[in-house]
């Protein structure tokens, strides 16, 4: 079965104006395209997967701990994979000129992050969980937390984008984007509350796993 969500979802409002009308066309692409760029550990930080660390002072809200693990079709882990998320602050505003919800930014949290899977597929981020915010999709449309994850292979061609949610949201009831991947795979972009992630007196842990292909994909919105 297809975990992925449709192109076009009319629940999700602007999947109208976006959705191809026909069926896509798949042009080939150069051997450039297919090889590179080559991702190394060069050009990524550690600090890079902190986006708590803000100039001048701590970012507000509850601090967490995102981790999980790449794993290919066969359950194997991917390694040396380059994720990258973006996310609102703890108050459901995106560091974004676009983002017009009035509640306020935070000028210690980065909103960004990236990092590259060690030789066990695994990732770390330390950030804070974000808040919901409203989005005009629908009357009194707001959307419940999430963090976007981008995975990329070898080359930006193979990009991947997906989101990620916490347990027990209320509003998961009412989100036309959660609700357009199929029911049977709507667990998979929900992390779990991982309490040997927990940092005592200091942040609380969850963990994401990301299956890239087979039968427990994770659903991604470029299938």
């Amino acid at each position: 079965m297809n975990p992925h969500p449709p192109l076009l979802s009319p629940g999700y409002g602007s999947t109208l104006l976006r959705a191809p009308r026909q069926e896509p066309i798949l042009l080939p692409h150069p051997l450039a395209d297919l090889t590179g760029p080559a991702l190394g550990e060069g050009p990524v930080a550690a600090a890079d997967a902190d986006l708590t660390a803000g100039p001048d002072g701590e970012a507000q809200g509850q601090r967490i701990v995102v981790h999980g693990q790449v794993r290919d079709a066969d359950g194997r882990p991917v390694r040396d994979t380059l994720l990258e998320v973006w996310q609102a602050n703890a108050a459901g505003r995106y560091r974004h000129r676009w983002d017009r919800h009035d509640a306020p930014l935070d000028p210690h949290f980065t909103g960004v992050g990236r990092a590259l899977t060690d030789a066990q597929g695994r990732y770390r981020f330390v950030t804070v969980k974000p808040g919901a915010y409203p989005w005009g999709n629908h009357a009194n449309a707001w959307r419940p937390a999430h963090i976007h994850f981008s995975v990329f292979g070898r080359a930006f061609t193979q990009r991947l984008v997906t989101q990620m949610y916490f347990p027990d949201d209320p509003l998961f009831a009412y989100d036309p984007i959660y609700n357009s991947v199929p029911e049977f795979a709507r667990d998979r972009l929900v992390a779990g509350f991982d309490l040997s992630a927990t940092v005592e007196s200091w942040a609380l842990g969850y963990r994401f796993d990301i299956v890239l292909a087979g039968t427990g994909a994770t659903p991604m919105e470029t299938p």
